[in-house]
């Protein structure tokens, strides 16, 4: 491995373990309890919270064009309608918060952090509108990738994977705390112990 890329990965790892002790705080503090629920605003202040100090742009709507394994997230010349669109979108039931959670993702409004800091919002509308969190512990990150992947064609995947592990313990500290961690894993980070 030459020097850069560890480097590179070094200054990542710091990142991620900076903005996990964030994203601690941010239930901790109960500062999440300021944010709003289901709005851009709301998904932009978490966004702030998890990178602020970490990244120049948190909280910031990207300005360029993004892609990943192919698939080009929302142009920015649209991203802002597209986002008052997603805004709108009902969240009275589990099926239409999770199709908003999808068209978030395929927004993608930000240049790093969106898995993160989507999975937290979802989780405040799920707790606000239906008394439940993803107990993210137990989805297996390939199968929740996998699901995630093929959810702009059709949400029932993912809809069945997260359905399946709901829980009714939105309070409880260790379903949040396993489940922010989880979610970092996803994204390739491993808490050291």
């Amino acid at each position: 491995m030459d020097l850069s890329k560890r480097f590179w990965d070094c200054k990542m790892k710091n990142i991620d373990k900076k903005s996990l002790e964030n994203a601690y705080r941010l239930f901790e503090n109960k500062d999440i309890e300021k944010i709003e629920i289901g709005t851009t605003k709301g998904l932009q202040e978490i966004h702030k919270y998890l990178f602020y100090k970490l990244y120049d742009f948190a909280g910031e709507l990207r300005e360029v064009n993004i892609s990943k394994g192919g698939f080009r997230f929302a142009n920015t010349l649209y991203l802002k309608e597209i986002l008052v669109k997603i805004e709108q979108m009902s969240e009275s039931s589990f099926e239409e918060i999770i199709a908003k959670y999808v068209e978030m993702n395929i927004a993608h409004p930000f240049m790093e952090g969106n898995g993160r800091t989507m999975r937290i919002w979802l989780d405040m509308m799920l707790k606000t509108r239906l008394k439940k969190v993803v107990n993210w512990q137990n989805v297996a990150k390939e199968l929740y990738l996998q699901a995630m992947e093929r959810s702009p064609i059709n949400d029932l995947e993912l809809r069945t994977l997260l359905s399946a592990n709901l829980t009714d313990e939105i309070d409880n500290r260790e379903v949040i705390f396993k489940g922010i961690e989880q979610s970092y894993y996803y994204e390739g980070y491993q808490k050291d112990e």
